[in-house]
């Protein structure tokens, strides 16, 4: 049988990074904390945290982490219906895989429908959020990637829609003959991160080239910060991808415009679960499924759930 304090014990420390934040969590020593780990490493026979800065859980860690959270949340819909259970030590905590660009648009008014729960989020690229959910070390994610992990089901949501903007004056420096591709490939553009092809895609999409041989590299400054793009943009800095709903008063006021007119890219996102869940995860995903149909655009294709056509990648 599993010691869930012990486990508890566990998972605090795999989720905070240390054994100290952890400890503040129980409301124990971190000696205690890490007595316990000890412990069920013992018992175990395996090494379950990887001690540094921050502290990590091997793969045998994470998956009694993840272990532990699907109890919580099997308990927490049991108290529903059996008032007789103990009460909860605390709130449900809801660990959630969601890209920057979603949770700096539209995520987080989804999470304010269920007040009752505690979140933390994994920020990670859409393309690359269905891996949290596949090594079982979040209970969602927004990705893009319609079909449904192994044990999960898969919701779609809509379209972000993104436009390449600039400045006035950016515009007038490099584009002052028209956007083409040799004036691309010299003007400086903006990218979130290593992961992001935002950028690239929209080049490809504009200029009818699917050869990425051909496509222009731009010289680029890194900006891992979805506001810190828009900012960007408004500085002239360069030319980058924003979501519609963050530049829509720029534009609409003349403080940004369209490299290219009418020439959006929309990037498909859904919204996948595991199926082993409990009240709160079920109530959190009516709320993410109705924040994402409200707030973006009606995706082409959102009936395919085989995921075997490429669609464009998200930040």
């Amino acid at each position: 049988m599993l010691d869930y304090p012990l486990l508890a014990a566990l998972a605090a420390v795999i989720r905070t990074g240390s054994f100290e934040r952890a400890a503040r969590q129980l409301h124990v020593t971190p000696s205690a904390v890490s007595q316990r780990v000890k412990l069920l490493e013992e018992r175990l026979g395996t090494v379950l945290v990887v001690r540094g800065q921050p502290c990590t859980g091997t793969a045998a860690g994470q998956r009694l982490c993840q272990h532990v959270e699907q109890v919580v949340l099997l308990e927490s819909e049991l108290r529903g219906t059996l008032p007789g259970l103990s009460p909860a030590d605390g709130p449900v905590t809801l660990r959630i895989a969601v890209n920057a660009d979603s949770l700096a648009t539209w995520f987080v008014a989804a999470m304010a429908e269920v007040p009752s729960c505690l979140f933390d989020l994994v920020l990670d690229d859409q393309d690359h959020s269905a891996e949290w959910l596949r090594k079982g070390e979040v209970l969602a994610a927004v990705t893009a990637s319609a079909a449904p992990v192994p044990g999960c089901n898969s919701h779609p949501l809509g379209a972000l829609r993104y436009r390449a903007t600039a400045s006035p004056g950016y515009m007038r420096r490099h584009f002052a003959d028209g956007v083409t591709a040799e004036s691309l490939a010299g003007a400086p553009c903006l990218t979130f991160n290593r992961k992001d092809r935002l950028q690239i895609q929209w080049l490809r999409l504009v200029l009818s080239d699917p050869d990425p041989a051909r496509i222009p590299t731009p010289p680029t400054h890194w900006l891992p910060s979805t506001h810190a793009f828009v900012d960007g943009a408004l500085a002239g800095l360069g030319w980058g991808m924003n979501p519609d709903p963050l530049v829509a008063d720029h534009l609409a006021a003349g403080r940004l415009v369209e490299l290219l007119p009418g020439r959006p890219l929309d990037v498909p996102l859904y919204w996948q679960q595991s199926r082993i869940s409990g009240a709160a995860l079920a109530e959190l995903s009516r709320a993410v499924l109705r924040a994402g149909r409200q707030a973006l655009h009606a995706a082409d294709g959102d009936e395919r759930e085989d995921g075997s056509a490429e669609s464009p990648s998200a930040r």
